[in-house]
This record gives C-alpha cells, structure tokens and sequence, in this order.
C-alpha cells in the first residue's frame, strides 16, 4: 500500500518561523490564566442550573430564564477563553460586567426575591466578578510582556 499521509518537516527555513515562535511563545506565557477557565466554566453551569438547585423556579420564574442565559454565556466565555484564549482574553471585562449584573438582577428581573435568591446570585455575581477580573489582569499581563 502506498504511503499518502505528507511527512512533516522542519519549519525552520520558514520565513516567519521566528514570528511564529515569538507568538506561541508569547500566547503560551499567558496561560497561567488556564487555571481560572474551569472555575469560570463551573460558575457558570451552576449559574445555569442554580434554580433546580434552590427550587426556586415556581417562585420566581423569570429568574429562572434569566440565571440560565447568564450562565450559558459565562460557560460559553469559558470555553472561548480555553480554544481562543489571545482572542478571548479581551472579553474577560465582559465576566466582570456579567458578574456586576448578576450581583443587582434579583430586584431588577425577579419579584420580591427571598433571601436564598439573593444570596445565590449575589455569591455568583461576586465570584464572575472577581475570576473576571484575574482573567482581565492576566491577559494585560501577557500583552505588555515582550
């Protein structure tokens, strides 16, 4: 049977191998962000399903909807900041716009929240809020560096 899979070669006669390298370099550098992408990925599928949890989806209705398109965009952030990270990372002030809009939407989006509501998405807003912020200074981090 004949071989037609193309051998792979060295690239170091490439002429932008030197770029490349710079830039895998500098896009690896950044990764010490890796660690936050799963606790970004877990807040959010808890934000998701947070309603199920508390059983509070007769109760409060709308922030059943609501807590479950939040959560899929921050678990949907997650998952660009783990396949796209140079591209993603400029979004992660978008984490920290979500956290801040989760901390006020009980009295926004709900009606009359109870205390366990409250408490659920404040403790979420906090927590997108803050690993929002740790991505944010990371990626300006890695992008001041040479």
């Amino acid at each position: 049977m004949a071989n037609v899979s193309h051998p792979r070669g060295d690239i170091t006669g490439h002429p932008d191998a030197s770029e490349m390298r710079a830039r895998y370099d500098r896009m690896l550098g950044g990764r010490d962000v890796a660690l936050v992408d799963g606790p970004v990925f877990l807040l959010g599928l808890y934000c998701a399903v947070s309603p199920w949890i508390l059983h509070y989806t007769t109760s409060q209705p709308a922030l059943v909807t609501h807590n479950l398109i939040v959560g899929v965009a921050i678990g949907l952030l997650a998952l660009g900041f783990t396949a796209a990270p140079a591209r993603m990372y400029g979004l992660s002030w978008a984490m920290c716009a979500l956290g801040v809009w989760m901390i006020v939407s009980p009295w926004i989006v709900g009606q009359d929240p109870d205390a366990g509501v409250i408490w659920n998405n404040l403790i979420i807003g906090a927590l997108a809020l803050i690993l929002g912020a740790v991505c944010a200074a990371t990626a300006a981090k890695s992008a001041t560096r040479p």
